[in-house]
């Protein structure tokens, strides 16, 4: 018997408060659970990462609010959240993850960080881009996205349109020839976006780790994304 495939997920933090606490939802390590996976929780440790990046089958990019560098933005615009040591080693972690070809799963700001990896550029308050976007920084609003057909994430939901929770300020305004977009809010703005030169390399921009204890078509990302680890074996 194979053992389960074991996941890293990246520990966000309380960068409003101070930064002074590992402050992540438990319902991360429930979906990757619930998968099939066994879910571990990665400090902000530089000697970690190569273990890491070995030792593990999947890698988990979770929400958060830290200052990604300028260059990833749209000209004239950059972050305002603060400062992280998260970024550095989630980067590196990402980029290890990526290298080895082994399944990454981008949430939220991790949506964004595989975007910019790989070229995209953000802008730091969507709302201000134009009078006709919806509200996405609300944590009870919902919403529609469009998922864009013959993309990995439409063979994965097996649906065209999922209703989705939307609490983000910053987004991907832009990709590069490295990416590809496979979900759109009706307003336009990006949902999703996969990159098509490795195995499993997904971000989405809402939080599905959210419905994970409800049968809903989201899941099957998270069950995807930890089959995906488990062909490793």
């Amino acid at each position: 018997m194979s053992r389960k495939p074991r996941i890293a997920v990246i520990m966000d933090e309380n960068t409003s408060g101070g930064g002074n606490l590992y402050e992540t939802t438990k319902a991360y390590f429930f979906a990757v659970q619930r998968a099939g996976g066994l879910p571990f929780g990665i400090p902000y440790v530089a000697e970690m990462i190569d273990p890491v990046v070995e030792e593990f089958d999947g890698f988990v990019s979770v929400g958060g609010r830290i200052r990604f560098p300028r260059d990833w933005y749209a000209p004239g615009d950059e972050s305002r959240y603060p400062s992280s040591e998260r970024l550095e080693i989630e980067q590196a972690l990402m980029r290890g993850f990526l290298d080895r070809d082994k399944p990454v799963l981008g949430i939220c700001n991790g949506m964004q960080m595989l975007a910019c990896l790989h070229g995209g550029r953000m802008v730091h308050e969507i709302r201000k881009t134009g009078p006709h976007i919806l509200v996405h920084d609300d944590r009870t609003a919902m919403h529609s996205v469009e998922i864009v057909p013959d993309t990995i994430l439409s063979r994965i939901v097996g649906t065209t349109r999922l209703d989705v929770n939307s609490r983000h300020q910053e987004a991907v305004v832009a990709v590069s020839d490295q990416a590809v977009i496979s979900a759109r809010a009706p307003d336009g703005v990006i949902e999703a976006v996969e990159i098509p030169s490795r195995r499993f390399a997904i971000g989405v921009q809402w939080h599905p780790e959210a419905f994970a204890t409800q049968d809903n078509p989201g899941n099957r990302l998270f069950g995807a994304f930890v089959q995906a680890a488990q062909q490793r074996h």
